[in-house]
């Protein structure tokens, strides 16, 4: 079990806590600048175009998208 500074034993709670929090490592910023209401739209864009595209044209986007990350490792390609 990880040990305080000072040679103490943490709980499983404690350590939880910290690292959701980010008190142990402080690379959490409280506010990081961005809009939270930007944030929450940008989140759900993807799904709702993804729910607005029938399943044919999904089906073209990830063939195509498919073909591009395959397009370097063809035959005769190493």
């Amino acid at each position: 079990m990880p040990k305080e500074p000072k040679g103490q034993k943490r709980s499983r709670e404690v350590i939880a806590m910290r690292t959701t929090t980010g008190q142990e490592t402080g690379d959490f910023p409280a506010d990081d600048g961005k809009d939270k209401a930007a944030q929450s739209l940008g989140q759900r864009g993807g799904w709702a175009r993804a729910k607005a595209l029938s399943e044919r044209r999904r089906k073209e986007i990830a063939q195509k998208a498919a073909a591009t990350r395959w397009k370097n490792y063809g035959p005769g390609r190493s």
